[in-house]
């Protein structure tokens, strides 16, 4: 082994990246061949010892000056397999004319422009085809959940030094440090909490934000949570963890039982705290409610438990699908008590502005 070990100092004098961990990656390899065949000795290195192909001439002069006269023949390498044609059959028809691919070609023009004109489309004023081509837009929108650093340590390539790892390889070693290793904090999701207003005034937005709901849901279902709000508080997350969307909203309607009710958002936002929030649901987490701020209730109760959630939550989100439309100004009673308390006042009356909502979650 001194000798292996000092032809791999002679590698490094040379110029290859003969670093500790190749140099055990050799020594292992060694192990496993007949030392005495030089032709095994020398693939053993080579395969080890060198990263890139202009290492390969200064390995063989190496090898040659270190253990023998002349280096092993080289291997030819084998020739790459010839790539296979990929026969296509027609899927139109290009009888006659030959114009159906030029007819293809402007459909999928005109459906990629619709599709674009229908994300901006306010929600609200869809005919019940739009709706349909909605549901599936939003059913392939895909969140990458916010992360947040973990307390717990994991390997790492860089960090704080693994001192009883470090000191488990040296003694391995006989004693040297031929690897370092490190730990440092982790990631995890971040938990997002969804509270979605389904009272009368939203009705022309409940069925899509709801759905975004589920979509969210199905990204990261065990960091997300959702609640409907109204007249009372209602916790929705186990009926949309279904994969359906279908199935998901129907589940969810059984379980809500004041759709299209009215408002008492302070009310309710008490009773999430209460219940959820305080005891570790909305801590650290990404809080977004949905909400056209009307409050039948008292404004004033509102805002105290928006402080409240402020004080616990890492971000604050509210979307109120009228903050899309010109000459919008937050006037009415919910979102002007809740304005000072929010990290963010988005609009959610189209598919760009969920779109802008998931960018600023992941931002979180």
């Amino acid at each position: 082994m001194p000798g292996l070990v000092g032809f791999a100092a002679a590698l490094r004098e040379a110029g290859l990246p003969a670093d500790a961990m190749r140099v055990q990656a050799y020594l292992g390899a060694v192990r496993a061949i007949n030392v005495a065949d030089p032709d095994q000795v020398y693939w053993a290195g080579r395969l080890t010892l060198c990263a890139e192909p202009d290492d390969l001439p200064r390995y063989d002069e190496a090898f040659a000056a270190w253990f023998t006269a002349t280096p092993p023949r080289r291997r030819r390498p084998s020739a790459p397999p010839r790539p296979r044609q990929t026969t296509m059959a027609a899927l139109t028809d290009v009888s006659g004319n030959g114009s159906a691919p030029e007819r293809e070609t402007n459909e999928l023009k005109v459906a990629a422009s619709d599709t674009e004109v229908l994300r901006h489309r306010d929600i609200a004023g869809l005919t019940a085809a739009e709706r349909e081509h909605l549901r599936e837009l939003i059913a392939s929108l895909r969140l990458d959940p916010p992360l947040r650093r973990s307390m717990r340590l994991r390997p790492s390539r860089t960090g704080r030094l693994d001192v009883p790892k470090v000191l488990r390889v040296m003694r391995a070693a006989g004693g040297e440090p031929i690897r370092l290793a490190y730990r440092d904090r982790g990631r995890r999701p971040r938990r997002v909490v969804l509270l979605v207003d389904v009272s009368g005034s939203m009705t022309p937005y409940a069925d899509a934000l709801l759905r975004f709901a589920h979509a969210v849901t199905r990204a990261a279902p065990v960091s997300t949570e959702v609640f409907t709000v109204g007249t009372r508080l209602t916790r929705i997350s186990r009926q949309l963890r279904k994969r359906d969307p279908q199935e998901a909203l129907a589940a969810a309607s059984r379980a809500v039982p004041d759709f299209a009710g009215g408002t008492r958002l302070g009310e309710t936002l008490r009773a999430f705290l209460d219940r959820w929030g305080q005891r570790g649901m909305a801590r650290r987490a990404v809080v977004v409610l949905f909400s056209d701020g009307w409050e039948r209730g008292d404004a004033a109760l509102l805002g105290e438990q928006l402080a409240r959630l402020r004080r616990l939550a890492h971000a604050v989100l509210w979307v109120n699908p009228h903050a899309g439309r010109d000459g919008y100004a937050p006037v009415q009673s919910g979102i002007a008590a809740a304005l000072p308390y929010l990290d963010l006042l988005l609009a959610g009356h189209s598919l760009a502005t969920l779109e802008e909502l998931l960018m600023e979650v992941r931002r979180a």
